[in-house]
Order: C-alpha cells, then sequence, then structure tokens
C-alpha cells in the first residue's frame, strides 16, 4: 500500500481488514457457502437460535435479508424451515438438514483455522485488548438492522 493519509483511518484499516478476512474466510468453506450462511449454520447448529428473526439479529442483518439468506440455503439443501406455532401461528423454525451438519462440521474448522491465523499475530494480551477496543468502537451506535 501507498503512503496515503486513508491508509491510515480507522475505518480504512477495519473494513480492509474485514474484507481480507471475509475473503480466507469464504474460500475454506463448502461450496455454496458463504459468510453469512456459514453463520446461520453455526447459529442453528451450535447456538440454538432457530427463528428467522433471531438469526437476522444474531448474524447482524435486516429480518428481509435473512429472508433472502433462507431461501438460498434451503435451496442449496442446507437448512429446513416448518412451522413452530407462535401465538398467531406464523412462526418458523430453522433446522440442519443432514447436508447442513455436515457443513457445519466444515465451518468450525474453517472458522477456527480464520481465528488461529489472525490470534497468532497478536500476543494474547493484544488480541484481548483489540476485542476490547473493537466492542467499545461500536457500544451506543445504532445497529444498521434497524434502519
Amino acid at each position: 500500500m501507498g503512503n496515503y493519509r486513508l491508509h491510515g483511518r480507522l475505518g480504512f484499516r477495519v473494513s480492509r481488514l474485514a474484507r481480507l478476512m471475509q475473503a480466507r474466510h469464504e474460500a475454506a468453506l463448502p461450496p455454496g457457502l458463504t459468510r453469512l450462511g456459514a453463520a446461520v449454520l453455526g447459529g442453528v447448529g451450535d447456538e440454538g437460535v432457530v427463528t428467522p428473526s433471531d438469526l437476522a439479529a444474531y448474524v447482524g442483518i435486516t429480518r428481509p435479508a435473512m429472508s433472502r439468506l433462507l431461501r438460498g440455503l434451503e435451496a442449496k439443501g442446507f437448512i429446513a424451515r416448518a412451522a413452530a406455532g407462535g401465538e398467531d401461528g406464523r412462526q418458523t423454525a430453522v433446522a440442519l438438514t443432514p447436508q447442513g451438519e455436515a457443513a457445519l462440521d466444515e465451518v468450525r474448522r474453517a472458522s477456527d483455522a480464520l481465528q488461529a491465523h489472525f490470534a497468532a499475530k497478536l500476543t494474547p494480551e493484544d488480541l484481548a485488548a483489540l476485542t476490547r477496543a473493537l466492542a467499545r468502537l461500536a457500544e451506543g451506535e445504532p445497529d444498521p438492522t434497524d434502519f
């Protein structure tokens, strides 16, 4: 990178790192999965997050974007949706299919490798400090999924 003022700005550095991490992560994921799709599989399979609204909040995207993402994951055979009842009978629950369970195993490995790769570049203290600093920077900011 050149010696430009832009390259020293926090937003540029954070955005660039996010793109680097996303590209590395998506290259290691099973075919047909994006990082958001992988996050959904992890939310359902590892965290027990099963409603579309809760998954949208978990992943950090809008509800309409989650609906599109779930349609794609369902079409690719990673998830299934079923009626979950609720007060008005319109609530759905998301479950992993056997294909989704197998993909989640690969997602876990890819995610662990990504974390290890970047964490190895920092001391444990620096990693903890960076994680705290990033959380502090996001604190109190409006959530773009609320717009």
